[in-house]
């Protein structure tokens, strides 16, 4: 008796179990698929950093050798990394690079947060023209300005300076739309009653906005950063002196059109790439969040 009921208890667990796995192995399947394919795309995004720090260690005539390898058969990080740091005033570059950047970032909060103010909580005619032009610039890339730009840089005698490199990029619509659509989710109550009390729009700006926008402002200050410290193409154009040369710009300097030395050019693409990196870490909190807070918002 007992043995047949442990035959019919076996006999029902199996029949559960095969229930189960044909009830769920459409969603296992499913999840697998979807894993591999995210585990993909990571290995897609990662690879070039994984290939930039391995060529870094590499001899130049190893780096497009017909063997591929991610590990060094000849280690030359040492004397390539030294090269970048020491034989040249990298120092200089970089602090070149974090001047350019935060001069430009500083002088972009200081009109878009204004002008997104304006655009978001303040009604005027012509407000919803003015956004659309905004919304339009969006689409007008630094190249079609640039050679207007630069003749009149060239008529003011202001190549190869600071000013030059961050004239451009004074004004950003990214951040005015960003920052609009944050500061529509403001609550008009709490503005209201900040101009019964008296208050300028400066100050509700500075003592009400700002405070509650500083995770739209850490998310833009990613972009800012990471946009100008990789900046290649107007560093380019309007530096002539070594000493005015952005770390991104001094990578050029191992770049010839027969004898390129790529296992310093390495080298000096990871030692540039690595304060971006950091800076994405330490706040990737606030970036997250603001992205978010800002995305979500008609």
């Amino acid at each position: 008796m007992t043995d047949s009921l442990q035959h019919i208890s076996s006999g029902l667990a199996h029949g559960d179990l095969a229930a189960l796995w044909r009830r769920y192995r459409p969603r296992a399947i499913g999840s697998t698929i979807v894993t591999a394919l995210l585990l993909l795309g990571a290995w897609i995004v990662v690879f070039p950093f994984v290939w930039m720090i391995s060529s870094s260690m590499k001899p130049t005539n190893e780096v497009f050798d017909i063997t591929f390898s991610i590990f060094p058969r000849t280690f030359s990080g040492f004397e390539n990394y030294y090269s970048v740091l020491f034989e040249q005033p990298y120092l200089r570059f970089l602090l070149n690079s974090l001047i350019v950047c935060a001069g430009i970032l500083t002088v972009q909060l200081l009109t878009a947060i204004p002008a997104a103010y304006a655009l978001a909580k303040l009604k005027f005619r012509g407000s919803a023209i003015l956004f659309g032009t905004v919304i339009a610039s969006l689409t007008i890339p630094i190249n079609v300005t640039s050679i207007p730009i630069y003749v009149g840089i060239v008529k003011a005698g202001l190549l190869d300076t600071y000013f030059a490199m961050m004239f451009p990029f004074f004004i950003s619509v990214f951040a005015i739309f960003l920052f609009r659509q944050f500061f529509r989710a403001f609550p008009d109550s709490i503005i209201q009653a900040a101009r019964i009390d008296g208050f300028t729009e400066i100050e509700i700006i500075l003592r009400l906005i700002l405070p509650s926008a500083v995770p739209a402002i850490a998310a833009f200050s990613i972009f800012s950063f990471v946009a100008h410290w990789n900046d290649l193409y107007w560093p380019l154009i309007v530096v002539q002196s070594q000493d005015k040369m952005t770390a991104t710009l001094s990578m050029m300097q191992y770049r010839a059109p027969f004898d390129t030395d790529f296992g310093k050019t390495f080298a000096s693409a990871t030692v540039v790439t690595a304060p971006m990196v950091i800076a994405f870490l330490l706040a990737r909190r606030h970036f997250i969040r603001g992205i978010t807070m800002t995305g979500v918002k008609g």
